[in-house]
């Protein structure tokens, strides 16, 4: 393709020379270089015999000569004056920017959410533990119950310190200490003046259970309601007095098994 050059030299103004290039025929011609053609039904520029048809007319850039002798041949323009998308505005997140914020975010919102489920799974699972660990403790404090109610509640003068003993061996806590005491300084006392024997029984319906039921349990500790019948005999009543209870009874597992911590009369 010939080149346009147009060369015009003023003869007393001192003034440098204007040169005016359509820059769109450059870029045409790159552009016919990559196989696209894209001609402009609007331009007017009429092409002189002999020589090729230009490419359409497109954005016309002026450019200043020299203040010499000019130039032989226009400096190509940048490609970027022909760019149609506008610049990026100062401080606008790019779009690698934006995605691996998004990316930073899903993360954070996956480690959230996990975290979570260890926690509830956690909870769960300990909670879980703790209902069949219950479980466990009403069935062995029932057990408890019905075997130390006997015991503890009953005793023979004739045999005062033996069955206390059997007594408080199946007691624990601060309990353990008020029965010693109680059972020194007034249950013995009276039980060898008037020759008391009592014989405690859970109550036991004929063909049924013993009458003893878990109130609460927990792993640990557990409150029982038994039915106990006491039998007492001694020098102050005529022939024998049956006496029909409703005995509380706190038990707490300890190092030797479940012990009885408290018991109470209703």
């Amino acid at each position: 393709m010939a080149k346009t050059t147009t060369r015009s030299r003023g003869s007393g103004s001192g003034s440098g020379t204007r040169h005016t290039m359509t820059a769109a025929a450059r870029a045409a011609a790159k552009r016919a270089e990559r196989g696209h053609r894209e001609p402009d039904p609007a331009s007017t520029d009429e092409v002189p015999p002999g020589r090729p048809e230009a490419p359409a007319a497109g954005r016309t850039v002026l450019i200043e000569a020299p203040d010499e002798d000019g130039w032989d041949d226009p400096p190509e323009p940048s490609p970027e004056c022909f760019e149609e998308d506008p610049p990026q505005e100062e401080g606008e997140p790019g779009r690698g920017t934006a995605t691996r914020h998004g990316r930073r975010l899903l993360t954070a919102a996956l480690c959230v959410l996990l975290l979570a489920g260890l926690v509830a799974a956690t909870v769960l699972g300990w909670r879980y533990r703790e209902g069949v660990r219950a479980e466990q403790a009403r069935g062995q404090a029932l057990a408890a119950a019905r075997q130390a109610a006997p015991v503890v509640l009953s005793y023979d003068y004739r045999h005062l310190d033996r069955d206390f003993a059997a007594a408080r061996a199946r007691l624990t806590g601060h309990f353990r200490d008020e029965y010693r005491k109680t059972t020194t300084t007034v249950v013995g006392p009276t039980a060898r003046k008037y020759h008391g024997v009592v014989k405690a029984t859970v109550a036991q319906p004929t063909g049924g259970s013993p009458a003893a039921s878990v109130i609460s349990a927990s792993a640990d500790r557990a409150v029982v309601l038994l039915f106990v019948n006491q039998v007492t005999t001694s020098t102050q009543v005529s022939g024998s007095r049956v006496d029909l209870n409703r005995v509380r009874m706190t038990v707490a597992l300890t190092s030797d098994g479940w012990r009885v911590s408290g018991v109470d009369a209703l």
